[in-house]
């Protein structure tokens, strides 16, 4: 598992872990039942507090991306397709909110912006 820390982001540090670890349990990179590293080696790793690992991973536990088992650690869960699909949907929401935001700023109609998406959906 890959975790890089950006302190001039300005997301959080626990965020940053969380996103990372989600992407890569949604691009397969993490497999189902693989198991993580324990809270205090990815803390130690990464030279940052437990508390902050801690969060990382109580998270993606509390939205069903990993499980605990108690002292054995933490394991990626099973992929729920459903989760999965929000989590998508909700990507293309807020694409689609941007896209809508700066076909307005060039003056673009929503046939014109429509029109671009069916010729980008073509190729």
């Amino acid at each position: 598992m890959n975790i890089l820390i950006d302190n001039k982001s300005g997301a959080p540090i626990y965020d940053q872990i969380y996103t990372q670890i989600k992407n890569q349990i949604i691009s397969g990179v993490l497999e189902e039942d693989e198991a993580l590293p324990s809270i205090r080696n990815l803390a130690k790793d990464l030279r940052i507090s437990v508390i902050t690992t801690k969060r990382a991973y109580d998270e993606l536990e509390r939205e069903g991306f990993i499980y605990t088992i108690p002292a054995k650690g933490c394991f990626v869960a099973p992929k729920n397709v459903e989760l999965l699909r929000e989590e998508n949907l909700k990507k293309i929401e807020d694409y689609m909110q941007k896209i809508a935001q700066l076909a307005v700023t060039c003056s673009l109609s929503k046939e014109d912006v429509i029109e671009m998406f069916e010729l980008n959906w073509e190729e």
